[in-house]
């Protein structure tokens, strides 16, 4: 199972078009019960205290969400926007808070994806580096092939649909490239 993760909590955000897209790309080359979607945005917030740092104080919420989207996936897709020259705190604190419970089990030996969604012109290449790093040290193998995307306001129509072929193809690429990245053990 892959789990694609929407990596901001942020309200009206269009990281989770973005995400989304990239979900049902998957979902066509895997099946739908091979994948599955984890919005930031959609979690409950229960699980941000300091007691999210403590295996037997962890709140419910949190290991529910680890036990359904996490522990069990092979693989992770990270599509992050670009916030203040890096990825976002939520996504590092939702990380950071999934790696107290079952340390070696949550991303170690796994493979993740990494696309980066910017207003701007880099796609978010410094964060998608940063969370490269990240990812590196708890035991996971990134897919080199890194996915910016830039200008995503010029992407999207007014309904928050992508709308521009290009991206649309190119991301579809990724997404098959992904899949053999992951599948390189079971024929994918």
């Amino acid at each position: 199972m892959i789990t694609v993760i929407s990596g901001t909590n942020r309200k009206g955000s269009r990281c989770r078009a973005f995400a989304h897209k990239y979900y049902e790309f998957l979902s066509e080359l895997l099946g739908k019960e091979q994948v599955r979607f984890l919005a930031l945005k959609d979690i409950p917030q229960t699980w941000l205290s300091s007691a999210m740092y403590e295996e037997v104080g962890q709140h419910p919420d949190l290991a529910r969400i680890q036990d359904e989207y996490i522990l069990p996936a092979e693989g992770f897709v990270f599509i992050s926007p670009e916030y203040n020259g890096s990825f976002p705190g939520i996504l590092k604190l939702f990380i950071d808070a999934c790696t107290i419970r079952n340390y070696a089990h949550n991303f170690k030996g796994k493979k993740a994806a990494l696309i980066g969604v910017a207003t701007g012109r880099a796609g978010n290449l410094r964060g998608m580096s940063h969370l490269a790093g990240v990812l590196h040290y708890l035991g996971a193998s990134t897919l080199p092939n890194q996915l910016p995307i830039s200008s995503i306001a010029q992407l999207i129509d007014a309904s928050g649909q992508i709308t521009h072929p290009e991206t649309l193809a190119v991301m579809k690429m990724h997404a098959q490239e992904f899949a053999q990245f992951v599948g390189a053990n079971r024929n994918v």
